[in-house]
């Protein structure tokens, strides 16, 4: 179903931690309806509402996605609850912004999509970087033939995260591990340039809780190109990327994954161009302003993020921490 431009969508926020406020801070000064906000203590709902100026605070997750005054619900909970989170949004009727990772794997991904399409509404994943503006002149660039044939691109995500073993990166109980949270995203980077591997082989160093402390992958594909990526949550690192052509390269600044300059170089060295288009806030307003328009048009998949391709990257994750014998209880719980 269509809706007319001229009425705004309002936006409910199912959690209240930091990733919850980062995306309604980018949403309310950029002109979004954010109308509601759900929390499993009515406390925090309520601090969270005072903070960013919103007008209900649910005290249940459930009243959230019950409240006919709100349209779409971004879910900012731990990867963990992700799925059982937008199944409830999506059959009470709301569009979904799930944070990434979607899910822990690729059946629970596949549920949520399958529902979503199922009631004709959008379930998309919140790979922000996806949709900043430094990406879209990437992917035009390398549309338009300047670096040539991809044959390689690198992408990294490490970071000195709290070592405390009861913190949710470390907790197994919690999806803890560097893969979920930071290898998703240059896993999501390599599926943006190069699209589906055909091979992964991948290796890690595990914590003393049994998830990731690092894993790096290198992707395979039919046309000999490779995507070489890698994270860490105990040692942090330039966090650069760049895609590699016959012709050129694409070099993307520190922190690459946010929105900042990168330089196209010739084969030899010469600068074909330097972008560097600041954008307002954290830059987390041009994934909703994708599900909105989605929702206008009266879309359930757009080109840059399809929901088939975020199924697929968590089954890219899902090898991978076969090969490197992670798996959580989600990847044994029977669903009914």
């Amino acid at each position: 179903m269509r809706i007319p431009s001229e009425t705004p969508l309002r936006w409910g926020i199912l959690g209240t931690g930091f990733i919850a406020g980062a995306q309604t801070r980018d949403l309310v000064e950029n002109g979004f309806t954010v109308q509601a906000v759900g929390s499993r203590s009515v406390e925090s709902s309520r601090a969270f509402a005072d903070r960013f100026g919103i007008a209900t605070a649910h005290q249940s997750y459930e009243d959230l996605a019950a409240d006919p005054e709100v349209d779409v619900i971004y879910v900012a909970t731990p990867h963990p609850f992700h799925r059982d989170n937008a199944l409830l949004a999506l059959n009470a009727g709301k569009h979904v912004l799930v944070e990434k990772s979607f899910t822990m794997n690729a059946r629970e991904a596949r549920e949520i999509t399958d529902l979503a399409e199922s009631k004709g509404l959008v379930a998309l994943e919140a790979m922000w970087t996806r949709f900043l503006p430094h990406m879209v002149r990437i992917r035009e660039i390398i549309r338009e033939g300047t670096i040539g044939e991809i044959r390689k691109v690198v992408a990294s995500h490490n970071q000195r995260l709290p070592k405390d073993p009861l913190h949710r990166l470390n907790n197994p109980a919690l999806g803890g591990g560097a893969l979920l949270d930071l290898g998703v995203y240059p896993i999501s980077f390599a599926f943006d340039i190069l699209g589906a591997p055909e091979t992964i082989d991948a290796s890690a160093s595990m914590t003393a809780t049994g998830v990731d402390r690092q894993t790096a992958a290198v992707f395979n594909y039919a046309n000999g190109a490779q995507a070489i990526v890698d994270c860490a949550l105990d040692a942090a690192s330039a966090n650069r990327a760049m895609v590699v052509g016959t012709e050129g390269y694409i070099d993307i600044e520190h922190t690459w994954y946010m929105p900042v300059p990168f330089t196209v170089f010739s084969g030899d060295g010469e600068v074909l161009e330097r972008y560097d288009q600041p954008v307002t806030g954290r830059g987390m307003q041009y994934q909703a302003a994708e599900l909105e328009r989605l929702v206008r048009a009266g879309e359930t998949a757009g080109s840059i993020l399809p929901p088939e391709e975020t199924v697929a990257i968590m089954a890219a994750m899902d090898e991978i921490r076969r090969q490197i014998g992670l798996s959580y209880a989600a990847d044994t719980e029977v669903v009914a």
